[in-house]
């Protein structure tokens, strides 16, 4: 999959799981600000990520990962490797 492909589908499924708008979804924005997570909704973040791209994801991990784009670069790294 190509890196654009990604980023568009990971966009899609967070902006439908969370309620968000996908132009709310920016590579610069906050994660927990943007989708509105609290610790159990994070969990909720990682298990969809996780069965949906394939990727497994050590929590220690997520808690580095604060923007879209570093979660972008995360997860299709995990998935090339």
């Amino acid at each position: 999959m190509e890196k654009n492909e990604l980023i568009e589908k990971i966009n899609e499924v967070l902006a439908e799981e969370f309620e968000v708008e996908v132009e709310d979804i920016t590579p610069e924005a906050d994660i927990k600000d943007t989708l509105q997570l609290d610790s159990l909704s994070l969990v909720d973040m990682v298990a969809l990520i996780e069965s949906e791209f394939g990727v497994k994801i050590k929590g220690t991990e997520v808690v580095q990962v604060k923007t879209f784009s570093a979660l972008y670069d995360f997860v299709y790294e995990r998935m090339g490797a």
